[in-house]
């Protein structure tokens, strides 16, 4: 028998890619059930070639339900998740609400899987960062080889990254230059049609943004302690796909044919490294994938043992989206959840 599956924030991006990729991957439910704030109540969302009505959050019973995919946002998901855990739901939050705390894993499947038993805390999983999640994809296999000391981010991220107002406002300014209206920046700190802004959520105290600061503390929880990372965040006037420049430095020597062949065999990881025009990707193409791309597989001789990568994948799937499915389907493919109707 089945699971029963609930999706907290349907009408969202993220969450209809959710309800999208539960059907394409064939996710066993009996029941998928769609969630949202009571202002959208009646809302109809799409789940395959069926229709699903949306229901209000904070009146759902999630007794009878197994998994809930929370995509509503760290505030709800502070309010909610602990509730709906207590009800004996697994939540898979894909929030920062709930990405540091000890007892909460946080859980990228080609990563870390292992650490998913420990949802048994608080009932609670954490989806990492969109950035972090395909950057961490590409690390894992190189750390297992060589062993990172350093970690070097550039970041080049949609404007989906933002939600749906983030993606409004790149296609109305684009249109306000194309017809010489006014252009108005109300998402976005400043213009971002034919612009770029090194300013992605709030400053903290040491001149980094939260942003920045994520990359940093995820890649140390789900990869290693050790490993010391730097990251600029910065919004490009693109609508799906992140795209990072990375820079590593490792404990042991490691060539780039030898990282080619690695990330070739590697889960999650899908290698376009041609030396000759439009031999990479860019994030038009990995948009509506799922794979993470990693092109421009170089070494870098200012340093002892270092490589420089290009990484780009769909930040609404792998940096959301799917990886909450495949988590949902790392509890059931291990029998860590057994489904209350079977019960």
């Amino acid at each position: 028998m089945g699971y029963k599956v609930a999706v907290a924030g349907a009408t969202g991006n993220v969450g209809r890619e959710m309800l999208s990729i539960l059907d394409e991957r064939g996710f066993p439910a009996d029941e998928v059930v769609a969630l949202a704030s009571r202002r959208s109540q009646g809302t109809e969302v799409a789940f395959g070639d069926k229709t699903l009505k949306v229901q209000a959050l904070d009146t759902y019973d999630f007794s009878t339900t197994d998994i809930c995919l929370m995509s509503a946002g760290g505030d709800i998901s502070k309010q909610w998740s602990p509730k709906i855990g207590a009800q004996g739901c697994v939540v898979i939050d894909n929030s920062s609400a709930w990405r540091y705390d000890a007892e909460v894993p946080l859980v990228v499947p080609e990563v870390n899987a292992e650490a998913v038993r420990g949802f048994t805390k608080k009932y609670i999983i954490a989806n990492p960062n969109c950035s972090t999640a395909q950057l961490v994809v590409a690390l894992k296999p190189l750390h297992d080889h060589a062993t990172i000391k350093r970690v070097v981010v550039s970041t080049y991220q949609s404007v989906s990254g933002a939600g749906k107002e983030g993606m409004d406002e790149l296609f109305s300014q684009s249109r306000a230059v194309f017809v010489s209206d006014p252009v108005e920046a109300k998402k976005f700190t400043k213009r971002i049609a034919f612009n770029v802004i090194p300013h992605i959520d709030t400053f903290m105290e040491d001149g980094s943004t939260k942003e920045e600061w994520k990359v940093m503390a995820e890649t140390k929880k789900m990869l290693d302690p050790k490993i010391k990372v730097t990251c600029t965040a910065v919004r490009v006037p693109v609508f799906i796909g992140h795209s990072e420049a990375v820079n590593i430095e490792f404990e042991k020597p490691i060539t780039a044919e030898e990282a080619r062949d690695i990330l070739r065999s590697s889960p999650g990881c899908l290698v376009v490294d041609k030396r000759e025009n439009g031999g990479y990707i860019t994030p038009h193409e990995a948009a509506g994938e799922d794979a993470t791309y990693i092109s421009r597989i170089r070494e870098d001789i200012t340093v002892e043992n270092g490589l420089n990568l290009w990484v780009v994948a769909d930040n609404l799937r792998k940096g959301a989206a799917l990886n909450a499915v495949q988590i949902a389907e790392l509890l059931v493919n291990r029998k860590l959840l057994g489904a209350k109707k079977a019960a």
